[in-house]
């Protein structure tokens, strides 16, 4: 018998994005969180991959693959800043987070943002930070974040 919250683990692994979840779903994923303002072809797909993982640990993509239908129903990215600051230490990012309207009220969200945290602190990071809107604060508050500043953003 399953540990409680055991089955999803194992029917919703985490894991890092890999190319074939281009046709799994994935930038379909990301429009629930931002509309896409173009469509992304499979050359931009592979050539995005490429640069990202030129990248390394410095900067990671998980998402959560529905074993039963093979879709891609969650996902978030961390990236590390190396700052001059705190003795050259360094910065995490967890930018977007996104899990599927469908299968959302199963802590995916939760376990994407650990996973993220957890990553950043392992790679020696002092500190993860996040933007999201106030009506999300709650939820990232439940993921052990606090709120400190105020974003401000410039977009071109």
């Amino acid at each position: 018998m399953a540990v409680d919250g055991e089955e999803d683990d194992l029917l919703l692994p985490l894991r890092r994005l890999e190319i074939s979840d281009n046709a799994k779903g994935f930038v379909e994923l990301l429009s629930q969180l931002s509309p896409a303002t173009s469509p992304l072809s499979d050359a931009d797909f592979l050539a995005r991959f490429a640069d990202l993982a030129a990248l390394g640990d410095d900067h990671i993509i998980v998402v959560a693959e529905d074993q039963r239908s093979g879709r891609i129903v969650a996902t978030g990215s961390v990236f590390l800043e190396r700052k001059f600051l705190r003795g050259g230490s360094k910065v995490g990012h967890i930018e977007d987070v996104v899990v599927d309207a469908a299968a959302r009220g199963q802590h995916l969200g939760q376990r994407v943002v650990r996973y993220l945290a957890d990553h950043a602190k392992a790679a020696g990071c002092y500190k993860v930070i996040l933007d999201c809107t106030p009506d999300l604060r709650s939820f990232y508050e439940k993921c052990g974040f606090t709120e400190k500043n105020i974003q401000m953003a410039l977009y071109f």
